[in-house]
């Protein structure tokens, strides 16, 4: 069983303790999230291979396939901007922690 809530509240009531609980958690929250969209970016990278086997071997028309092309194109420039939000939201989580490190 958990005593994390007997930690939070002995914990609380230390100076930045409470602002350092809130930015762990939007830091476990900024992981998972990045976590679901490596998985999603895994996903999509198998979608491919699948696709150029496909082409290779001949059987996709070469129309279609430019037309993948272009919109998985697409998708990624969606990707690497979600990515580089992420990080600058990772960035700003660790830059509060360092600050309250410093704090203490």
């Amino acid at each position: 069983m958990s005593n994390r809530g007997s930690e939070r509240s002995a914990g609380a009531s230390l100076p930045g303790m409470g602002s350092l609980e809130r930015a762990i958690d939007l830091a476990i929250v900024e992981v998972r999230s990045a976590r679901e969209r490596a998985g999603e970016a895994e996903k999509r990278a198998e979608r491919s291979a699948a696709m150029l086997r496909q082409f290779v071997a001949g059987d996709e028309d070469a129309g279609a396939l430019s037309r993948r092309v272009a919109a998985l194109e697409a998708e990624n420039e969606d990707l690497r901007g979600r990515i580089e939000r992420g990080r600058r939201a990772i960035d700003r989580v660790l830059a509060g922690l360092r600050f309250l490190e410093n704090r203490r």
